[in-house]
Order: structure tokens, then C-alpha cells, then sequence
């Protein structure tokens, strides 16, 4: 699962934003203070940062000068400023796009998916999760097995990845049920039974046979 720092002053739009992001399956860690974003970005090394330009302390210029210092990882900036001058300034500053306020979500969200996709496609061994001969591929959403692949939902390809990244370790139904669904309202706890049961079967279809295994009273594992 991609990671993105989201890194916006205004708290309505950053829980928007995030929620939006979340349902796209991508990880994101918010910051609610400004004063160490360096810091905070070493800290998680994100896949790409979402930064606006007015913030409090330093403004997003600033700060994406910092990270430029350390990596080239993908930057969107985010602004209601709407001077060309500011464009120019934030692709020079090492920007790689710029989505002005108010926005359509659907647009930011695309442009995010076209940035990850340009710049993590090819490193095969960032979009791959391998355990046992199966392999989960994170830019398709699809699993393969001896030669076969089998496409899956959105649901079934986070429990795949929540499960690969924690080998012969036990995964809660909790713990499963946030990655799904987050802070969002009360889902029955059967949908998340109904879903790993899906999953099973298709990746039985393929061949591999008892892959997630059931730890009554305690989750899921796969060893």
C-alpha cells in the first residue's frame, strides 16, 4: 500500500482529503503541526506528499525545499493561490504538480495515481509481495500462482496486503476491519467474514490451498 503525507493546515480539507485517499487504498499519515515537517518525513518516508503552500511557521515552499534536500520523492502542492507566478514557482522549487483550491477531489486523486504510478512502476520489488509461490501485485490488484492471475476487489486485495506484510504473525478481525473501513460508521461484522471467505476461494481456485488460516478467537494468519 502506497503511503502519502498529507501536509495541510486546514483541518476540513485535510480530513477530506484523507478519507478520499483512504477509500483509493492508499495510506496516509496527516500532520496537524507545521513545525517539523522535515523531521516528520524522514520519520515515515512516505511514496509522495501531498503539501499545501500557506502554512503556518514556513510556508510549503520552504518545505519542500527541505525534502528536495533528501529525496525526489513525487510532490503535489496544493493552494487557492492562483497567480501563474506561484505555479512557476512551486514546479521550480521541485514540485511535480499543483492542484489549486476549491478542487475536485476525483482530479487530485488522479493526479496522485498518475505521479505513484510514474515513478514506482518500475521497481518491481515496491509493487510485489511474494510468499509460498503467490504473488500479490500492488499495481493491479491481482495475484498470480504457477502461471495464473486472478483479479480482486478492492477489499480483497487490502486483506491481501494487510496479511502478506505480517507473515506468521496473527492479524485481529479488528485490525482488519480498520484497514477496510476506518473511522467510517459500524460495519457488520459478518461483511468481513464474507469477504476473507472470498478470498480464500479465489486464491484456492488457483491452486494454493489453505494460504489464510483461521486462529479462533484471535484472527488470521498466514505462515
Amino acid at each position: 500500500m502506497f503511503q502519502i503525507m498529507l501536509v495541510e493546515d486546514d483541518a476540513d480539507i485535510r480530513g477530506i482529503v484523507a478519507d478520499t485517499l483512504r477509500k483509493w487504498q492508499y495510506d496516509v499519515v496527516e500532520l496537524a503541526e507545521f513545525s517539523q515537517v522535515k523531521q516528520q518525513f524522514e520519520h515515515h518516508r512516505p511514496h509522495l506528499v501531498v503539501l499545501d503552500i500557506n502554512l503556518p511557521v514556513f510556508d510549503g515552499f520552504y518545505w519542500c525545499r527541505q525534502i528536495r534536500a533528501v529525496s525526489n520523492v513525487p510532490i503535489i502542492f496544493l493552494s487557492s493561490r492562483n497567480q501563474n507566478m506561484d505555479i512557476v514557482m512551486a514546479i521550480n522549487m521541485g514540485g511535480d504538480d499543483f492542484v489549486q483550491k476549491p478542487f475536485d477531489l476525483e482530479i487530485l486523486v488522479a493526479k496522485v495515481s498518475a505521479l505513484l504510478r510514474r515513478n514506482y512502476t518500475y521497481q518491481e520489488d515496491s509493487l510485489q509481495l511474494r510468499h509460498r509461490g503467490l504473488q500479490l501485485n500492488l499495481a493491479s490488484s491481482s495475484v498470480d500462482f504457477e502461471g495464473r492471475t486472478i483479479e480482486l476487489t478492492r477489499n480483497e486485495f487490502i486483506i491481501m496486503g494487510v496479511m502478506l506484510r505480517k507473515i506468521g504473525a496473527i492479524v485481529s478481525r479488528d485490525e482488519l476491519m480498520q484497514a477496510l473501513w476506518h473511522d467510517e460508521q459500524f460495519i457488520d461484522d459478518n461483511t468481513l467474514t464474507v469477504n476473507v471467505n472470498r478470498l480464500r476461494r479465489k486464491i484456492t481456485d488457483l491452486g494454493l490451498e489453505s494460504f489464510i488460516a483461521t486462529r479462533k478467537g484471535m484472527g488470521y494468519i498466514v505462515e
